[in-house]
């Protein structure tokens, strides 16, 4: 043993260093939050509470049926009834998630090739009833008027859910195959 560990050895100098800093912190400004008068902001493409699109245009939901979001989801926890027009188009009568069965994965939002559903920012959402988890069509259209609307529209979706182009392009000294063959 060295005399240098000899000596840590007998002052005990890192349980001294330890109670030091622990002494240092103990009398400093706590970092937890109280949360109903501090709460915390939810951070940009947060999955939270589900919302189902409004057409910016009519005002109706954007889903037009197609039940893509719905065979794809791993919980089976999207429901969704369509029924035909008199002029022969599909039209969605009821749309239903459960909530407490969902996982926020989002292959929901990235499946819907019309953006009609979303999973807004909204992460405050307790209830003591089963019955208030049971999204149906009119309270995810309410959600996304209360928590998205059409000011967080184009952001949401161009940011976080929409591929973009320049996100699956090659860096410029990545060697490209072009599709044509050479025989050497």
């Amino acid at each position: 043993m060295k005399f240098k560990d000899l000596v840590k050895t007998v002052f005990l100098t890192e349980i001294v260093k330890g109670m030091a800093l622990t002494l240092k912190t103990m009398f400093g400004h706590s970092v937890t939050r109280q949360y109903p008068t501090e709460k915390r902001l939810a951070m940009p493409g947060f999955r939270g509470l589900h919302g189902l699109a409004r057409d910016s245009a009519t005002g109706e939901a954007r889903c037009v049926g197609c039940g893509l979001c719905a065979a794809i989801c791993p919980s089976k926890c999207i429901y969704i009834y369509t029924a035909d027009s008199l002029d022969h188009k599909k039209v969605v009568e009821r749309y239903e998630i459960e909530v407490l069965r969902c996982v926020y994965c989002g292959f929901c939002v990235e499946a819907c090739p019309y953006s009609a559903v979303v999973l807004t920012e909204h992460f405050e959402y307790a209830s003591y009833s089963r019955d208030a988890l049971y999204m149906t069509k009119e309270r995810l259209l309410q959600n996304w008027d209360a928590y998205m609307g059409p000011e967080k529209d184009s952001e949401y979706f161009k940011r976080f859910w929409h591929p973009v182009i320049d996100d699956f392009t090659a860096p410029e000294t990545q060697p490209v195959f072009r599709g044509k063959h050479h025989d050497g």
